[in-house]
């Protein structure tokens, strides 16, 4: 059977969501993000982006460039719930749904075609979300993932393309090579100093030549600069939780202790987030006394991999739980409702000094191990 799979982004979500509210940002150039100097943009409207503002620009950098932008502190419970709303709309119709990020989606649409003309329903769809909720959104449909989201970002701003089967190679040729997921800061400039400025390049090239100068994402690369890509879209269903727990030799009330092991348990969990792409939008918190009483509470937040945020509401959630005094024997933290994508909202509070230290530890990690390099309130 072939595939048809759809790709769908919000187009400049938070942006968007922030007009709903206050029509008079509507046309002019507007960032998301933390109002100090050393903040970042979350997001930022096309008006910005004239002016070469980016998302994860310092925000400092971005007032230079676009001073008469309107900044907008944001705001990560309302945009998880028009996010929310968006995908009920999409599961009504579509049995098989990947929430890849907030403002993210791809659907496998894959059979549907003896019901219902799949590139009409999607078109349905994109027209019913834009009615219902108000949100500018654009579609992308192929017969995989790659193609779809490379689709859907040549649709925008609230656009829709189908790219048919068998002319993924003519479509991908003329495109930069920067609109292949995967290729980023480091490798776009490596195959820059190569001369390759265009996919049509990378689909002359030979695979081996690609895998001797990338490694293996260099044949990942070489495979979606020809239109080929196998993954599966994962189902929201099918992700799981993640925990740690740790039992002390001797009960404990002492509270920096605590504080320590919840924080180091955090530090872990969260980078297993990052390193396996996924986010966690409910976090739990586990105690059991020296009598083996067990309690237990959860809270929801926006969809984050940030430890700094899970931080703050895990210590939160400890303080309104621990109310008996007694000793604890076990102490531990379960994130759950976990979706796969890459995480955005952590650019409305976190500094770039933040982000980038966060980057370097996880690449380290990535490489040497978890216990290479810790934060200090781990050892």
């Amino acid at each position: 059977m072939e595939r048809t799979i759809v790709h769908c982004d919000l187009d400049t979500f938070f942006v968007s969501v922030e007009r709903l509210l206050n029509s008079n940002l509507t046309g002019k150039p507007v960032l998301i993000g933390g109002s100090s100097d050393r903040g970042v943009v979350a997001s930022c409207s096309y008006e910005a982006r004239k002016f070469g503002v980016h998302s994860a620009m310092p925000m400092r950098l971005a007032r230079q460039l676009c001073p008469e932008a309107i900044l907008v502190r944001g705001d990560h419970d309302l945009y998880s719930k028009y996010s929310n709303i968006v995908t009920e709309i999409i599961e009504e119709k579509i049995p098989v749904v990947e929430k890849a990020s907030i403002d993210e989606h791809y659907l496998d649409m894959s059979g549907m075609d003896k019901f219902f003309g799949t590139w009409k329903l999607t078109q349905e769809l994109r027209q019913r979300i834009i009615k219902e909720t108000g949100l500018p959104i654009s579609f992308g449909l192929s017969a995989n993932k790659t193609v779809s989201k490379i689709a859907t970002g040549e649709a925008k701003p609230c656009g829709e393309r189908k790219v048919d089967g068998g002319t993924e190679k003519p479509f991908l040729a003329p495109l930069s090579i920067r609109k292949i997921p995967g290729i980023g800061e480091k490798t776009y400039p490596l195959l820059r100093n190569m001369g390759i400025s265009h996919i049509y390049t990378l689909q002359q090239m030979n695979v081996f030549t690609m895998k001797q100068v990338l490694g293996e994402n260099g044949i990942s690369i070489w495979n979606k600069a020809n239109g080929i890509d196998n993954s599966e879209v994962l189902p929201f269903h099918q992700q799981k939780s993640m925990s740690k727990e740790h039992t002390f030799e001797q009960d404990t009330i002492d509270m920096e202790l605590l504080r320590r092991i919840m924080l180091s348990m955090v530090d872990e969990l969260a980078f297993d987030l990052r390193k396996d792409g996924k986010l966690t939008s409910c976090i739990t918190i586990k105690i059991r006394y020296s009598n083996f009483d067990t309690h237990t509470t959860q809270a929801k937040i926006a969809f984050t991999a940030s430890e700094r945020v899970i931080s703050e509401k895990v210590l939160q959630l400890f303080k309104k739980l621990y109310s008996r005094r007694m000793l604890i024997r076990l102490i531990g933290v379960k994130f759950s409702n976990l979706i796969t994508g890459s995480y955005q909202a952590d650019l409305f509070d976190d500094t770039l000094e933040d982000i980038n230290l966060s980057r370097a530890m996880d690449n380290i990690r990535i490489r040497y191990g978890h216990q290479s390099v810790m934060r200090g309130f781990a050892l």
